[in-house]
């Protein structure tokens, strides 16, 4: 029998060490687990046993979620791993059960997570809420349109000037856009570590003389080259973007700039001249979400002009989330009304933050129709004006 507790503090370096070589890893060292540690909360790091031993981990800290009009209180969950001798024998849906009901428990009605795998989240009602791209562009073949953004200065940091303003700075950028999650002190020393001592710093300062963006960068040397790697880049509007995408790929020494973890609606390849020069090399799943409290969640955020909708949600995991939501401009109520529109609580995830339309779940036979008007009512209030980015790993 599987036994799922909170650990001690004792108990946490044994937990990460699991993590580590369930990831195929070595166990931390000293320098790696003083950076880990800094973000466990003590309360929320599990522990699987079975006979004792320790044979499965995951954890969570405390954040919040931006949704379309608000925010919600949300578990981010990292950590997670079951010995290589134990997988497939229940331990990771006891883990997701014990830590789901403490979700519940903290008042947070999400949990997100990013995953090390596709295929692992979904059936505990984990779904893709947001996704990111990776850019290339080769730096001599780039010019920047003439009425691309254009505005205010940039200047290089050390890491010590950068440390106390970029959480301020982050704290400016698009805090409203679905998908941003919270960084405390721990996660920024955590990056710091993880980054290393190589990498660079540049801030935008705005023409009304207010710090707006910044970029964390740090070159690649290769065998194509001098790669110029933008690990972090935040701006406040579309001039302190474009201004720092501006800087970056004025270096000198520089062949290639490459930009990780993008917002897909960046409009990088339209403010270049040569909108090829900006290729998109990956497309991948950003941040999974599960709605373990599906009414409150859906009633955190708002939704657009359109006539109400009553959809059945299934979910086997949680069932009591099972059940008809009448959706609509004004609110969320559960509703015993024939269902129109019928989809898993993973689907529901992918339609919670705006990144998936629900006609493109139908068409992908992830929605069951019982009205056919529906849809493009549903495609209406959960839309948003911006595609849903995270942008923060944990």
């Amino acid at each position: 029998m599987i036994d799922v507790r909170a650990l001690a503090e004792s108990e946490f370096r044994a937990s990460q060490d699991l993590f580590r070589r369930a990831l195929l890893r070595k166990p931390a060292n000293d320098e790696d687990w003083a950076r880990v540690r800094g973000c466990l909360e003590v309360g929320r790091v599990l522990g699987a046993f079975d006979g004792g031993e320790l044979v499965g981990t995951a954890r969570a800290t405390s954040n919040e979620l931006a949704v379309p009009g608000g925010r919600v209180a949300a578990g981010a969950v990292t950590g997670v791993g079951v010995r290589a001798d134990r997988t497939r024998r229940g331990v990771l849906r006891e883990l997701m059960r014990v830590q789901f009901d403490d979700v519940r428990q903290r008042g947070e009605p999400v949990a997100m997570l990013h995953a090390s795998e596709a295929t692992i989240y979904e059936r505990f009602g984990y779904g893709v809420a947001s996704r990111h791209r990776k850019v290339e562009l080769e730096r001599a073949r780039v010019a920047f349109r003439d009425d691309a953004p254009r505005g205010g200065q940039v200047r290089v940091l050390d890491r010590k000037a950068a440390d106390p303003l970029l959480p301020e700075i982050y704290r400016r950028c698009a805090v409203d856009r679905a998908g941003w999650i919270g960084r405390d002190e721990p996660w920024w020393s955590g990056f710091w570590q993880y980054l290393g001592e190589d990498v660079l710093v540049a801030v935008h300062t705005g023409e009304d003389g207010v710090d707006d963006g910044f970029a964390v960068y740090g070159p690649n040397h290769g065998e194509r080259g001098t790669a110029l790697d933008v690990h972090d880049l935040k701006g406040a509007d579309a001039t302190a973007v474009a201004q720092l995408w501006r800087f970056l790929l004025g270096v000198d020494l520089v062949d290639r700039v490459v930009g990780h973890v993008r917002p897909l609606d960046e409009p990088l390849e339209w403010w270049v001249t040569d909108r090829r020069q900006c290729r998109v090399t990956e497309v991948e799943d950003d941040l999974w979400v599960r709605l373990v409290d599906v009414l409150a969640a859906l009633r955190a955020r708002t939704y657009g002009a359109a006539e109400p909708v009553v959809v059945e949600v299934r979910d086997a995991f949680l069932p009591d989330n099972e059940g008809g939501y009448r959706i609509g401009p004004d609110g969320v109520e559960r509703s015993a009304d024939e269902p129109q529109l019928r989809l898993d609580v993973s689907a529901l995830a992918a339609l919670y933050l705006g990144d998936q339309l629900a006609s493109t779940l139908v068409a992908a036979g992830r929605i069951e129709v019982r009205d056919p008007a529906a849809v493009a009512a549903a495609d209406r209030l959960f839309a948003t004006l911006e595609t849903p980015w995270c942008g923060t790993g944990f």
